[in-house]
């Protein structure tokens, strides 16, 4: 039985894998890829397989860098059953379709250009009609169900605590005589969020294959996090200021709603002025809401009991659900306080830019981040304090305030991590860690290590491993060592660069110029045989 990573390998987006045993090819997760330009482009690359070839996939959720090309892979031949969970079904039959609106509305705009330069036109990825057809292959099963795909392959779902219906895969194979049982954590959430339960645990599995969002720190202030935003969002209004939100229209929107609903709803301390209307300026979140009404027997035992005193948690006074455009162009003429919750989450599409260039070159409003922002976001960039950023053509100042508060993220950390591997009643004789970049994935790794006494292994893209054996190569604290190296260089790179700028005040000082000239040549020589060996580092990490 082979394993390949096929996404989500040392990146956080379009987690795929492919295992193929001596009877059957499995995909789990088709997902798409997200983020920079680079990553983008493997969207439009073939399939590493033959999607005909496919006998099933498991889904383990709905969010688009899992689900986001099952329409491709369907519109190139795959015919099997895509397994997943009821809630998940219902969310993809939303999420996909859009995703299949945006390839369209992309290579529209992406053609404008092309006809102009007379360049060949693009077709898009898949449009919203492929993504349709993709839905008569989804197979809903529920929670906790083993299912008997056939005599040699059995899968169950267990609560991943990610977003609604996300999962844990248990599955068991029949390979040369013997069950092997292999377990992909999913997308692992937060323990004590709003709406939805906690990630359960598994008792025993040969083969782990792990997320690592944060794999390589922890949150911090979780349970400060609604204090934080609502003092943010308070403080705001105060100067007359408006809060934008970027947030994913499924899950992080909902858990948004439903805390804001208890904070307004019962808390009799707050003045009127101050509670001020909350706008939820997403179509789909709109959607993704009553599909999150309509499977509420998901929900955890707190958000239950508010339905059955006859609390409506996705309802409040202060609160405006905006679906048309119209309405939404309309917010960013509004002067007064608000707060503006819109997709994208990583601002890299969708209504969110339109009122992101209204609204970041005001000192009174507010800018916070309450998801994870993936590397070439318009998102990431401005998390990270860039000062002028280019949205819709326009070069926009960042002058409101930025905030990010971890505590909201659908993702756990490095000790909720290690708290769910420790669940295991027998740990995993050999443990794949995906879904995360370098530094992620290496924190989790060494805490893995430190903790159960394994070297577990962080793939490369495309990267297969044949399971039935228990030589796996390891390479990846040879790749901990080399980045740690990198690391070195860079901090001795560093010295060169100061000991130039001690050159040029030595200038200033009239030192003779043969001296000058001999520390010049030391220095530039040293200055490029440090960028040497950091340019070979980078191309052995990334091989």
């Amino acid at each position: 039985m082979k394993i390949q990573f096929l996404g989500a390998a040392r990146v956080v987006t379009g987690s795929c894998f492919l295992l193929t045993t001596s009877s059957y090819k499995i995909l789990i997760d088709c997902g798409l890829f997200q983020g920079s330009n680079s990553l983008e482009k493997l969207n439009y690359e073939e399939f590493q397989f033959n999607p005909a070839e496919i006998d099933f996939l498991i889904l383990s959720h709905a969010h688009i860098d899992h689900s986001g090309r099952i329409p491709k892979l369907v519109k190139e031949g795959f015919e099997g059953q895509i397994i997943c969970t009821q809630a998940t079904s219902d969310l993809c039959e939303l999420m996909l379709v859009d995703s299949g609106h945006i390839q369209e509305a992309d290579a529209k705009w992406e053609n404008k250009k092309r006809n102009r330069a007379g360049k060949p036109l693009v077709e898009p990825l898949y449009t919203a009609k492929d993504a349709t057809a993709s839905l008569r292959y989804f197979k809903p099963v529920l929670y906790n169900q083993k299912i008997h795909i056939n005599d040699e392959v059995s899968v169950r779902f267990k609560d991943a605590g990610h977003i609604l219906g996300s999962s844990i895969v248990e599955l068991w194979i029949m390979e040369k005589g013997k069950w092997v049982k292999l377990v992909f954590s999913g997308d692992l959430g937060l323990p004590n969020k709003p709406i939805i339960k906690d990630p359960e645990f598994i008792e025993e599995a040969d083969y782990l294959i792990v997320e690592s969002t944060y794999g390589n720190r922890e949150h911090e202030n979780i349970e400060d996090r609604v204090n934080d935003l609502t003092n943010i969002i308070n403080t705001t209004v105060t100067r007359g200021g408006t809060v934008i939100i970027p947030s994913f229209a499924v899950g992080r929107t909902q858990e948004l709603i439903y805390e804001l609903n208890k904070y307004y709803e019962y808390n009799n301390d707050i003045e009127t002025f101050m509670r001020i209307p909350i706008y939820i300026d997403s179509p789909m979140a709109v959607s993704a809401t009553k599909i999150f009404q309509n499977n509420s027997y998901c929900f955890n035992e707190e958000a239950k009991k508010l339905i059955l005193k006859g609390d409506n948690p996705f309802e409040f006074a202060n609160l405006h659900y905006i679906s048309s455009q119209e309405e939404s162009m309309r917010l960013n003429s509004y002067t007064f306080p608000k707060v503006i919750i819109s997709a994208s989450g990583m601002c890299n599409a969708g209504r969110i830019r339109h009122h992101l260039k209204y609204n970041l070159w005001k000192k009174s409003n507010s800018l916070v981040f309450v998801g994870y922002q993936a590397e070439g976001t318009l998102g990431r960039r401005l998390k990270d304090g860039e000062k002028n950023v280019k949205i819709l053509g326009d070069q926009i100042a960042v002058e409101a305030e930025v905030h990010s508060i971890e505590g909201f993220s659908g993702h756990t950390d490095r000790r909720g991590l290690i708290n769910w591997i420790k669940g295991f009643n027998k740990i995993p004789k050999h443990i794949f860690i995906v879904h995360g970049e370098d530094e992620s994935s290496l924190g989790l790794a060494e805490a893995i290590k430190d903790n159960f006494s394994i070297n577990p292994i962080i793939p490369n893209m495309n990267t297969v491993y044949e399971l039935d054996t228990d030589l796996i190569e390891d390479s990846t604290f040879d790749l901990v060592e080399t980045i740690k190296l990198r690391d070195n260089i860079k901090s001795e790179l560093q010295q060169v660069y100061d000991q130039f700028e001690g050159l040029v005040t030595k200038t200033e000082k009239m030192i003779d110029e043969e001296t000058l000239k001999k520390d010049y040549n030391l220095l530039k020589n040293n200055l490029i045989d440090l960028q040497k060996k950091l340019m070979d580092l980078n191309i052995l990490i990334s091989e």
